[in-house]
């Protein structure tokens, strides 16, 4: 018996389970943090474009109220989170205020990278930043070793933000000066900063930035801001820890540098030669506005996409050098796209090895794996073949020239921004190809390759050799 008040405490049957409890969100989290790393990356780059879809969609996002269409809507947020620039409506006309920030939040987390949200993402739900993490995200920021990966990912957000602020700081005076009221010329800093910086080449003003062809104090901020960002965050790193002593930089560092200074050097020059007569662009301006908007021009093609030149009026010549610039695009882990710019060094570099007879490969006193030189062939076939066909299917879909369809994907896949004018004319059909070629030309054909596969195959029975004629 019991006493009176008192209940018995109920007993356990004998071989009963304890309730299974449900999974929350924060064990869906960890489930998703421990899958495998590309195709986490997947997941999340299409969860943010749906959300910002879903956002720019709504009518407060646009400037009429009225809404936009769900094609523009998607478009615009591929090509924010993507940091392309590409757009299919007016950007300084269609949206809203609300609908800019969108867009500018999209950018900046697009800037900077994936990888780099994803494994935030690991910290914060985890509280530690696990090995399948620190892999991949070390593969995307080229940290030379593991333990570097957390030193990259806080270089990575002081560095684009202490930039981003130098790019505000410059511009957001000039802009109250040319007639701009206080809060515009905040907003319009702010975005132009972090537009530049993570090379979007999105532009709020409705007059472009044709309407500062030969201004220096703008020109020149968003240049800069648009090179430092094309570099990549390893370039950043090496030069900020070891800037008094050049000779222990990285190869990768060397490389960028030196092949950035030669093809900002040839596109100077080759952008100046065939621009500076033609009537429709430079033709009519003074010496100093050519050299200005030469070197701007120079840059842009890196993946910037910022334009003070109407490339539908440029020569043909220079469009076909725009072409092979965005082709080849920035640094590797940087806010640029493209094939890479330490992917074109390294496949020149292999040709000329092959010329001079070298079995290796070598430069700055340093030999280049060969592992290395076949992923390097491998992005540019890869890249090529995503190229070749985004350019067939859309001349299939569309009226216009070669020259404009492949200007036009080459820039998608590079994630450019520069247009000719047809995106916004393009049927529904054709800018999904061209949101598909940001999509890829963001996350990289090697990316999407090793997320696609289930495991790489090791093969314990080999065929002999056999070597086929070449040439």
């Amino acid at each position: 018996m019991t006493e009176r008040g008192i209940r018995p405490t109920p007993r356990r049957l004998a071989g009963s389970l304890p309730r299974a409890r449900r999974p929350g969100w924060r064990d869906h989290a960890r489930s998703l943090a421990k899958a495998t790393p590309a195709r986490l990356a997947l997941g999340v780059f299409t969860l943010l474009i749906g959300l910002f879809t879903a956002l720019l969609a709504l009518p407060v996002s646009s400037a009429d109220g009225q809404g936009t269409t769900m094609i523009d809507a998607l478009f615009t947020a591929v090509s924010a989170i993507c940091v392309t620039g590409l757009s299919t409506v007016e950007t300084g006309t269609h949206w809203s205020t609300f609908g800019l920030t969108v867009i500018m939040v999209a950018v900046k987390l697009g800037g900077l990278g994936l990888m780099t949200v994803a494994s935030l993402l690991s910290i914060s739900v985890m509280h530690r930043l696990g090995l399948a993490q620190r892999v991949i995200t070390a593969q995307e920021t080229r940290a030379e070793r593991l333990a570097e990966v957390g030193g990259v990912l806080r270089v990575i957000l002081i560095t684009s933000t202490a930039f981003e602020a130098a790019t505000f700081v410059a511009l957001t005076p000039y802009m109250f000066i040319t007639e701009h009221g206080i809060g515009q010329s905040l907003f319009l800093g702010l975005f132009y900063a972090i537009s530049a910086f993570n090379n979007a080449g999105f532009v709020p003003e409705a007059a472009g930035t044709e309407q500062y062809l030969g201004d220096p104090f703008f020109t020149i901020p968003i240049g800069l801001a648009v090179l430092v960002g094309s570099l990549g965050f390893p370039v950043i790193l090496v030069v900020v820890r070891k800037l008094r002593t050049p000779r222990r930089w990285s190869v990768h560092a060397k490389l960028t540098l030196t092949t950035t200074a030669l093809l900002l050097v040839i596109a100077f020059a080759g952008f100046l030669a065939m621009e500076w007569s033609n009537p429709a662009t430079l033709g009519g301006e003074s010496i100093g506005t050519k050299l200005l908007a030469g070197g701007f021009a120079a840059i842009m093609p890196r993946s910037g996409g910022f334009s003070q030149l109407d490339v539908a009026q440029m020569t043909t010549e220079s469009r076909l050098l725009t072409d092979v610039l965005m082709f080849i695009g920035g640094g590797s882990g940087s806010t640029a796209g493209g094939i890479r710019v330490t992917t074109f060094a390294l496949l020149m570099l292999s040709i000329w090895a092959e010329v001079r007879g070298n079995p290796d490969v070598e430069v700055f006193g340093r030999r280049i794996p060969h592992d290395t030189i076949r992923q390097a062939i491998g992005v540019l076939v890869m890249s090529a073949t995503i190229v070749f066909a985004a350019t067939f299917v859309l001349l299939r879909m569309t009226p216009y020239s070669l020259d404009q369809v492949l200007f036009e994907a080459l820039s998608a896949f590079g994630t450019v921004g520069l247009s000719t004018g047809i995106t916004p004319l393009l049927p529904p059909e054709a800018k999904a190809v061209l949101a598909l070629c940001m999509y890829v030309g963001r996350l990289g054909p090697m990316t999407l390759g090793a997320a696609l596969a289930v495991r790489s195959r090791v093969r314990m029975i080999q065929y002999p050799q056999e070597r086929p004629i070449v040439g």
